[in-house]
């Protein structure tokens, strides 16, 4: 089983698309058994009393676009016991790598990644910050098309 881990500044925006995206994606190859796929934050920013927000509804909205659902989804974060947990972290830009990095303790066995440095390079850039959720899609969408081709799906 290959276990990713997606991860953003909040979980609210672009790592639970990218976790949904991928988990349609190898449902529709019939291989979602071969797949554990998980998304958190970097901060605590949409993490109140211990309970994260849903994603974000234009987040949401654009997913369902797409026809996928994120019912139920909230925010989570990153924790250094993770590390052992999972395959792959894959970040959305470099921001959130480097504070994976100081959350996990560094990269001991080469896990982390970012989701664009499969497909064509760069950040994904926030939606939150943008507006533009139909471009944070699109990068989320061919950067998990990359990532599943150099998994050999």
């Amino acid at each position: 089983m290959v276990r990713i881990m997606f991860v953003c500044h909040g979980n609210i925006c672009r790592s639970p698309m990218a976790e949904f995206v991928l988990r349609d994606m190898v449902t529709k190859m019939g291989v979602q058994d071969e797949f554990y796929i998980a998304s958190s934050a970097t901060s605590t920013e949409e993490i109140f009393c211990g309970r994260g927000n849903p994603v974000y509804p234009p987040a949401r909205d654009e997913l369902k676009k797409h026809g996928i659902s994120c019912e139920g989804k909230r925010a989570v974060q990153l924790r250094a016991s993770d590390y052992d947990c999972y395959d792959l972290f894959i970040g959305m830009d470099s921001a959130n790598i480097r504070n994976m990095m100081r959350i996990l303790g560094g990269d001991k066995d080469s896990k982390i990644r970012k989701l664009l440095d499969y497909a064509y390079g760069g950040d994904v850039a926030d939606p939150w910050y943008s507006g533009d959720f139909e471009a944070t899609y699109r990068d989320v969408k061919a950067g998990c098309e990359k990532l599943l081709k150099s998994l050999g799906y």
